[in-house]
């Protein structure tokens, strides 16, 4: 599984929760990120990706498959 397998949410913050975008990971529950923008908020969440699932693995929980096919 690459981070890209992975369906990301991305949506705009309002200016009180600071601007910019968050990037939800419906399939890794509590993984999210942000970014000041869309393709930053989508990095960002590539990487955190990579971090539930490097720590996951290492407590020896299992790691949900992605939901949506690889491309």
């Amino acid at each position: 599984m690459k981070p890209e397998d992975y369906e990301v949410d991305i949506r705009p913050l309002s200016d009180e929760d600071g601007g910019g975008f968050t990037a939800i990971v419906p399939d890794l529950p509590g993984c999210r990120s942000d970014g000041q923008t869309p393709h930053e908020a989508l990095t960002n969440a590539y990487d955190a990706i990579t971090c539930w699932i490097e720590a996951a693995q290492a407590m020896g929980r299992r790691v949900p498959s992605p939901r949506r096919e690889a491309a």
